[in-house]
């Protein structure tokens, strides 16, 4: 009989451990929910959408579980990107310095691998992309960039796909429609703009990227953060870099055919 008793003890003991770690793990839950949603309202959203984008030389276009700090991130500055003319030529993007969106010397103490998943945690639903590459990457990127500035991607969207412009002059990268290109020339919006931050390429061996989506009806978070991973395999691959030399080297070669065979997209 005691022995019993002591067993109705040691399960209502258990039972009630149980059920103190579900609620500490509700209010954890709870807790992020309402940290993020308090961080997306500190959130300026775009407000200068003038610019033109791209130079008429390319006419061959036929073609964080991390809590975020706010003595970490500094939320209120966020303000938006304003854009250059580019009539004359590429004018790199006027972004904001690292240093007005984090404490970049609190960052220096965290580990290369913290500081990208905060990085990464804190552009989540907010109409950015967050994301980061090795140094070794980004140079490699950074050189064929400069022999081949001009690309197109398709975007899969519903029953079919809308191809993008891309134009990267490091440390930015621009998207726009290529319709949009095609019909507006110099005077084309970007849609996605992208810069990259080298403050810790040497000390940590990390590159920060903070991509911007200008226009939310025209692409999602996740069609972005796709795009963007896109551009970079065709310029790190060296298999799909070929393409991206024929566009800009040897038109007369390129097809569009061979960019849908190497994303596994259907001919339309």
């Amino acid at each position: 009989m005691r022995m019993r008793l002591d067993m109705i003890r040691l399960e209502s003991k258990f039972v009630f451990q149980l059920q103190r770690n579900e609620q500490r793990s509700t209010m954890l839950r709870v807790a992020t929910r309402l940290s993020r949603r308090a961080l997306s309202s500190l959130e300026c959203r775009f407000s200068s959408y003038h610019s033109s984008l791209l130079t008429h030389s390319v006419q061959r276009a036929r073609k964080i579980e991390h809590c975020i700090s706010g003595e970490f991130l500094k939320l209120g500055s966020l303000g938006s990107h304003t854009f250059s003319s580019f009539a004359s030529g590429f004018t790199p993007l006027k972004h904001k310095p690292l240093e007005s969106l984090i404490d970049v010397e609190r960052a220096k103490h965290q580990t290369p691998e913290d500081l990208a998943a905060i990085w990464d945690d804190f552009h989540i639903g907010r109409g950015h992309i967050g994301a980061s590459m090795k140094t070794k990457l980004y140079h490699l990127m950074e050189h064929r960039a400069a022999d081949c500035r001009y690309f197109v991607i398709p975007v899969w969207k519903g029953s079919g796909y809308t191809t993008m412009f891309m134009q990267v002059q490091m440390p930015h990268i621009l998207f726009t429609g290529l319709e949009d290109y095609k019909a507006r020339g110099t005077q084309a919006a970007p849609y996605f703009t992208v810069s990259h931050y080298k403050e810790f390429a040497e000390t940590k061996d990390l590159v920060l990227i903070r991509g911007d989506i200008v226009f939310a009806s025209k692409l999602t978070d996740s069609e972005a953060k796709w795009l963007l991973e896109t551009a970079q395999s065709f310029y790190l691959n060296d298999t799909r870099y070929k393409l991206v030399e024929q566009f800009n080297k040897k038109t007369s070669e390129f097809d569009f055919k061979d960019v849908l065979r190497a994303l596994d997209m259907p001919m339309m």
